[in-house]
């Protein structure tokens, strides 16, 4: 439930400092610190309607839907069935999946109280759930003219993305970047910019209309070697050749591979490929270039989360995975290249097709299109 305050840690209201703490507990990510504060607050203010719109976000952003319920349903019995609670309930409907309950629920609440932002911010969103993009686009028009959200005009940007209409989209999600408060919501911005850019890169295709491979891609900036459906899953000996391939046309050349996991015969096959020494993690050099490589991503105690954040960071090499869960988060992602997706431990029929790759890691918005990825 997003309203204007949602990111200010140290407000100037009287009526809002109460909520600092649990504002700084949820950016700090300490959520069960975060809710106790939000429950002492409402302990002490109940009828506080910010400290119930923020309590039911946090509630919302860590997918408790029926948690989330629940405390909707208890600001109705505080607030009784007026607009406020309504917005709640229709809110927490919405993301268990009964839209047409939802949906009801927020037009009685605009009827109830049509100058409400929230309100119309959360039927642009069931409108857009049900498929009504117009609808939804209009009350989010309505909701950004009450109460102007970065929110606001990400949610259009999504709706205008998925429509295919890009350029429309950026402006929104730049939009955004400029309202953004703190870094957070402005680096957040700025992914949905980058995904935009690359969603583009398949027009007049909808994304709706893309392969898994090439959603992936546009969603993370990362690139799929397999992206063509195929009649067997390809192998990991085929994949990392594949990755060799791909090096050798892009230009790339490596000072080190550093492969983490399993001692396997493909690391020594992709070190000859890339005519760079294979040499064990200890000897990890983020200045030296280095090609991270796993089978998988991997647990955090492997060492591969550092490495890989140190890529990242320095802006230098790369890191490839030969499988990857196609169900993380975006901004999850820590893998620039990739050999084939996985659902459910299972690795996907395809061809790999090195031409599709290189046009992916060349795209101005990819991962690596501003990493330094050779010598000289």
């Amino acid at each position: 439930m997003r309203t204007t305050a949602s990111f200010r840690l140290f407000p100037d209201a009287p009526s809002e400092r109460a909520m600092a703490r649990a504002r700084w507990l949820a950016h700090e990510g300490r959520i069960d610190d975060a809710e106790a504060a939000y429950r002492d607050v409402l302990t002490r203010h109940p009828d506080f309607k910010p400290c119930w719109a923020e309590y039911f976000e946090l509630l919302r952003d860590q997918g408790r839907t029926t948690d989330a319920l629940r405390l909707a349903e208890a600001a109705q019995a505080q607030f009784a069935d007026s607009a406020f609670p309504l917005a709640l309930v229709g809110a927490a409907l919405l993301e268990l999946g009964r839209y047409r309950e939802a949906l009801g629920a927020l037009e009685r609440a605009a009827e109830a109280d049509p100058d409400l932002g929230l309100v119309w911010h959360e039927l642009g969103l069931a409108a857009y759930r049900l498929g009504d993009r117009t609808r939804a686009l209009l009350a989010l028009d309505r909701a950004f003219a009450l109460e102007p959200h970065g929110e606001t005009l990400k949610l259009r940007g999504r709706i205008l993305r998925d429509a295919g209409r890009f350029p429309a989209a950026e402006v929104a999600f730049e939009a955004a970047a400029q309202a953004a408060e703190h870094p957070d919501q402005r680096r957040a911005a700025e992914r949905e910019i980058a995904a935009t850019q690359r969603y583009a890169a398949y027009a007049p295709r909808k994304p709706e209309d893309l392969q898994p491979a090439e959603a992936w891609f546009a969603e993370t900036g990362a690139t799929v070697l397999a992206p063509r459906s195929g009649p067997v899953a390809p192998g990991d000996e085929a994949l990392v050749r594949a990755l060799g391939e791909l090096a050798e046309d892009a230009g790339w050349r490596f000072g080190q591979v550093v492969a983490i996991g399993p001692t396997l015969p493909i690391w020594k096959i992709l070190a000859d490929l890339v005519d760079a020494p294979l040499v064990a993690r200890s000897a990890f050099d983020p200045v030296a270039i280095p090609l991270l490589a796993a089978l998988r991503p991997l647990p955090p105690d492997t060492g591969w989360g550092e490495c890989a954040a140190a890529i990242a960071e320095r802006g230098s090499g790369l890191v490839f995975t030969v499988e990857h869960p196609a169900e993380p988060e975006p901004e999850a992602v820590a893998t620039d290249v990739t050999g084939a997706l996985t659902a459910g431990g299972v690795r996907a029929s395809a061809i790999p097709v090195v031409a599709r790759a290189l046009a992916d890691v060349e795209h101005p918005a990819s991962r690596l299109a501003t990493r330094l990825l050779k010598f000289g």
